[in-house]
């Protein structure tokens, strides 16, 4: 299995840096992962400060694995036991062949906490601190409000596959967090949206992707598609955080 190769030559590569623990989240963990569709989001925890020799080290890390299949698809947060508690820090990150910063959010961390997939080490519990529930729905609310709003108002995101979906389940997903104080996985929030009133055909188009084996879209869907999904996520967004911002 590609993923599971590709797993234990991460491991073995980062077995240099003796990590204090690697964890899973997001659908790797919470049981929907499509191997070459979703995502492989970890969390390295280092045993000390991220030098710049440390640095170079991630780097040509995962620089090695760039021929192992789904190795684009693998995006790794390196923290170190003095930086784990602000979850408003920038933490080194490889993500899309690059090296980045950014921060471990409260929804992650809250994964971690609830479904994280031990890889190597300590659990998230002996090391994360947890994510109450007010610093969760706050950064619910305000990603909702400070991130996606503002891109709805820009068309061409919308003409891009990933855009609409990750736009419209992270938008469910976020109406159940506010509303039932839980997380659920891409699969629940596809179900969730019709409900929501997001346009159905978008919500199937956006199964069919993700579970089927769909041919390429058509220029006037996409086209299509797009405006159906800022038209519904601009109002949604509007309404849900006025009721819980």
């Amino acid at each position: 299995m590609p993923t599971a190769a590709l797993l234990d030559r991460f491991l073995t590569e980062l077995g240099a840096l003796a990590p204090v623990a690697v964890w899973a989240h997001g659908s790797l963990a919470g049981g929907d992962y499509q191997e070459g569709r979703s995502d492989l989001d970890l969390i390295a925890v280092v045993p000390g400060p991220l030098t710049p020799s440390a640095v170079w080290r991630v780097a040509v890390l995962h620089n090695r694995l760039r021929a192992e299949p789904l190795a684009a698809k693998l995006h790794c947060s390196y923290l170190a036991p003095g930086t784990l508690e602000d979850s408003r820090r920038p933490h080194l990150t490889w993500a899309h062949r690059r090296l980045m910063r950014r921060p471990v959010t409260p929804v992650t961390r809250r994964e971690l906490h609830a479904f994280g997939r031990v890889l190597h080490g300590a659990p998230p519990a002996g090391l994360l601190p947890p994510v109450s529930d007010r610093e969760l729905n706050d950064f619910v609310v305000r990603d909702q409000r400070e991130f996606w709003r503002p891109v709805v108002r820009k068309a061409r995101p919308w003409t891009q596959d990933a855009w609409v979906d990750v736009g419209l389940t992270t938008f469910a997903r976020a109406s159940v967090t506010l509303r039932e104080g839980r997380l659920i996985s891409k699969r629940e929030a596809l179900e969730v949206l019709p409900a929501l009133g997001a346009p159905v055909e978008v919500v199937e188009d956006i199964r069919r992707r993700r579970y089927g084996d769909p041919a390429p879209p058509a220029e006037q869907w996409t086209a299509r598609r797009g405006e159906l999904t800022r038209s519904y996520l601009g109002p949604a967004i509007d309404a849900l955080v006025a009721a819980y911002a």
